[in-house]
């Protein structure tokens, strides 16, 4: 097989040229922001650690910055892209200046909240520059539909990577910190400076990993259960636990004593807890069995 070349890649001249002969301008309706420097995309497939035999996901791929630095590194690579003249645009730019790895590319023109299944062997890497507005719901909707991503890479608003990446006890550790643990460990990976985007947006921003955990976490209650426990702690971030899980559990009292069956004080907060403990919380609900299911699971806070 032959290897791609430096060449392949966008540089700036070439995504305002493509952008150009589409008519395309970023909007920011859809947070839009292209990479234009293949330096930064080489380093976020380095530091996502694609290998030759993985299948990788992308969302929101655009232009192709970031979809043809994957298709250097992976075995195959599906892009999911909302936007209809990106996604009409794509293929063409793939088999321009990567003709001897187009049949290793697959395009799904959706949104990405809605796919339920992509073409080809299931995917085991998520690499992707994701839309500021939609960066949480998207990756907990991609871990949850396909649960053979063992590891993933986004570049989100520095912001997010700080909530999705928090630990507990952290100001900003929240909904998106707990949901995202419940599927993998979480971890900075990097800050990435303002100037490699077009347009340069006016927020720094940062690469998160997950991966997958080898175990899921040790619980009876569901996924929705232990998400519902999560919504309603956070809700009312000030309030205690026994206070914040009132509506949840039907009293405040019938509250605590889910919480103390847990093993966990009524007046810790919501920000204190792990994952784990969500799930002892969930698994002590009252009335279990008619449990109301969490409003959102993929909201983010």
């Amino acid at each position: 097989m032959t290897s791609p070349t430096s060449d392949s890649l966008l540089g700036p001249a070439d995504i305002r040229e493509l952008a150009a002969a589409l008519g395309v301008r970023p909007t920011k309706q859809r947070g839009q922001n292209f990479v234009i420097d293949a330096n930064t995309v080489r380093r976020i497939v380095r530091t996502a650690g694609v290998r030759p035999d993985d299948v990788v996901v992308e969302v929101g791929p655009g232009l192709g910055s970031l979809t043809l630095a994957l298709l250097e590194a992976a075995d195959r690579v599906t892009a999911v892209e909302i936007d209809d003249v990106l996604a009409a645009a794509l293929p063409a730019t793939i088999a321009a200046r990567m003709p001897e790895r187009a049949d290793r590319f697959a395009l799904v023109h959706s949104d990405a909240m809605h796919v339920a299944e992509l073409p080809g062997p299931a995917p085991t890497a998520l690499v992707a520059n994701l839309p500021y507005n939609v960066a949480v719901p998207v990756l907990l909707h991609m871990l949850d539909t396909f649960p053979r991503i063992e590891r993933t890479l986004v570049m989100v608003q520095a912001e997010v990577a700080d909530r999705l990446a928090a630990a507990p006890g952290s100001k900003v550790y929240g909904v998106p910190s707990v949901k995202a643990n419940w599927y993998a460990e979480v971890k900075r990976a990097g800050a990435i400076g303002r100037n490699v985007f077009w347009p340069a947006p006016n927020v720094d921003s940062g690469l998160v990993s997950l991966v997958r955990r080898t175990e899921p976490i040790r619980t009876t209650a569901s996924k929705a259960e232990v998400f519902a426990v999560v919504d309603a702690a956070f809700a009312q971030r000030r309030k205690t636990l026994r206070a914040a899980l009132a509506g949840w559990a039907g009293s405040a009292a019938a509250a605590e004593a889910a919480l103390v069956a847990a093993g966990v004080s009524p007046q810790a907060r919501g920000e204190s807890l792990t994952v784990e403990e969500f799930a002892r919380i969930a698994e002590a609900a009252p009335a279990r069995n008619t449990a109301p299911a969490a409003p959102n699971e993929e909201s983010g806070e």
